[in-house]
């Protein structure tokens, strides 16, 4: 599960990126890895090496490029949104327990945009599927992971119902 058990390969090259990723996972099956890749082929052999996900800082990087070219107002938003510095507003990660009052609610039922003042941006059910801009009448599972956005103190509240 990301954000507990984790390993962050980034170290010198792919190929020792690509070794650390085969023996984390030998030694850790149960680890959420996130690669470092420079090249496309490189991506290939993190993956095949066990690793979660893997993230290509140039790729990122020439994307994030043609996005601001094309859509300024839409990254400038997801930079406001996502930005250390705002404190006013954050994007999280929530995951929903079994034990949760929030289970097998709808969005709408479950009240969240007037008791916590939070946007539901998507929910990825466990099988990582994502569904994005979820209808109110979503219905909200053990173990979905919802993406958020919202005040800070707001987006706490809702992870303490989330996780009871």
């Amino acid at each position: 599960m990301p954000g507990h058990n984790m390993l962050i390969a980034a170290v010198g090259t792919d190929a020792e990126n690509v070794y650390a990723v085969l023996s984390a996972r030998v030694m850790r099956p149960d680890l959420f890895i996130v690669g470092r890749a420079e090249s496309e082929d490189s991506v290939r052999k993190l993956q095949r090496a066990g690793a979660d996900r893997v993230v290509s800082p140039y790729q990122i990087g020439a994307m994030q490029m043609a996005q601001t070219a094309i859509r300024p107002a839409v990254v400038d938003f997801v930079e406001l949104a996502t930005s250390s510095e705002n404190l006013e507003l954050a994007m999280e990660e929530i995951t929903i327990a079994a034990s949760s009052t929030l289970v097998d609610q709808s969005i709408l039922n479950a009240n969240l945009r007037q008791r916590f003042g939070i946007i539901v941006v998507a929910i990825q059910r466990q099988d990582r599927r994502m569904d994005f801009n979820p209808e109110p009448d979503t219905a909200i599972r053990a173990g979905d992971k919802l993406v958020v956005l919202g005040r800070p103190h707001s987006l706490k509240r809702l992870e303490a119902e989330a996780a009871s």
